[in-house]
């Protein structure tokens, strides 16, 4: 079944140039096993929108009725190329808007179970596949030109003699950035405020939210948080579509004095050929785009035009968990690295940084932080001195504290 779960923050929070209410939704999948498991699955919306998500979810699932999770999972990259290409829902697409995020709330869901029929946290699960397995749960269509069978299979042999010396990063944490401190609704002080207490949990890079209708005030807030967190601290601006390509060409100019790592989301996430403009007029300021291109075809397409720089992809946009390692093999073929936009708040993609950087061989930049939603989780991502520890719970830390009980 399908939940549809909404969560108001506080005043502020969540919000940017283009999402202005403070109110974060999850589609929630249940999926209930034979042996009394039950999957999790979610993917993020912010409002009324969450119900169509939920109602496609009820549509798509009902070929899972039944099914066994370790036989749904040993060819699961076919299943979900069947649920993605239903002959009724495609035409809504395809692969795209409503129905791909019911895809990747049913997919996560899927994962969670099987992680948890096998009694191990997800990053163990993926890790302990063979790279055969691992490619039986991929829907490679239309990307084979860039990433086939034997390209996927190449990736993942040649990084499995040296995964013992990656394999620190689960002692050591995975490296977090702190989104939290720079809403766009926030003033001034509160972003220095939060940003000072950030430093002190350890965190050594922050976003700020850009793209306001005063484009004054988008440079003096980055001059400011500059100067909150110095020379050595990192910092991201992130604005959120608002740009046509003339302004993001003149604003992307604007904030390069203040040193972005990246500049996020500057234009229309379609829009393909603009960031590729960018990419290229704005060096060697680098951009990142992820949160809303839907699937691995677009992807490709940046991939190929060089049209970002810093990978976001994200298991709750895309059709979930198989879908982001697709876009994971594809971004180590080009040789980008993969920092996760966080819709379910960083609780699943906690184990997929950790996949990319031991089975890929991923370079380890940061996973992003939003703790607003922490006390929804039954079990709830653990970040201490600004590191992600991993996690040891069974599944895909995907659980919500939900009062309705069911199965699909």
């Amino acid at each position: 079944m399908s939940v549809d779960a909404h969560f108001s923050l506080p005043p502020g929070a969540g919000t940017d140039s283009v999402h202005t209410k403070s109110e974060y939704s999850m589609a929630v999948t249940l999926l209930q096993g034979d042996n009394g498991l039950r999957g999790s699955g979610i993917a993020l919306t912010l409002g009324d929108g969450n119900r169509l998500v939920c109602d496609a979810i009820e549509q798509l699932a009902k070929p899972l009725g039944g099914m066994e999770i370790e036989t749904l999972m040993a060819d699961f990259g076919a299943v979900s190329r069947s649920l993605a290409n239903d002959p009724s829902l495609r035409w809504l697409g395809p692969h795209k808007g409503v129905v791909h995020l019911a895809l990747a709330s049913i997919t996560n869901a899927c994962f969670d179970l099987w992680a948890k029929n096998r009694r191990v946290p997800l990053w163990m699960l993926l890790l302990d596949l063979s790279p055969e397995d691992v490619v039986s749960t991929l829907d490679l269509s239309y990307v084979e030109d860039v990433l086939n069978e034997d390209d996927a299979l190449a990736l993942l042999r040649d990084n499995m003699a040296s995964r013992a010396s990656r394999e620190p990063i689960l002692k050591t944490g995975y490296p977090g950035y702190d989104t939290s401190v720079g809403w766009m609704a926030y003033d001034d002080e509160k972003v220095r405020e939060l940003t000072a207490r950030a430093i002190d949990q350890g965190f050594h890079a922050f976003k700020l939210k850009v793209g306001s209708s005063d484009e004054s005030r988008d440079l003096r807030r980055a001059a400011m948080l500059r100067d909150v967190v110095g020379n050595s601290g990192i910092l991201m601006f992130d604005a959120n579509q608002s740009w046509n390509l003339s302004t993001a060409l003149r604003m992307c100019s604007e904030l390069s004095a203040f040193r972005p790592l990246w500049i996020e989301e500057p234009t229309h996430p379609d829009d393909v050929y603009g960031h590729a403009v960018l990419a290229k007029t704005i060096a060697p300021v680098k951009i990142a785009a992820g949160e809303h291109i839907p699937n691995r075809v677009l992807f490709k397409n940046f991939l190929h035009y060089g049209a970002l720089h810093f990978v976001q992809a994200d298991c709750t946009r895309l059709a979930g968990i198989n879908e982001f390692l697709t876009v994971s093999l594809m971004a180590k073929k080009f040789g980008l690295p993969i920092v996760p936009h966080v819709g379910d708040m960083g609780q699943i993609h906690q184990h997929l940084v950790l996949f990319n950087r031991i089975a890929l061989d991923h370079e380890v930049f940061f996973l992003e932080h939003i703790p607003h939603l922490k006390e929804h989780f039954v079990f709830p991502a653990q970040v201490k001195g600004g590191f992600y520890e991993a996690p040891q719970t069974p599944g895909a830390s995907s659980d919500m504290v939900l009062t309705i009980e069911g199965s699909v």
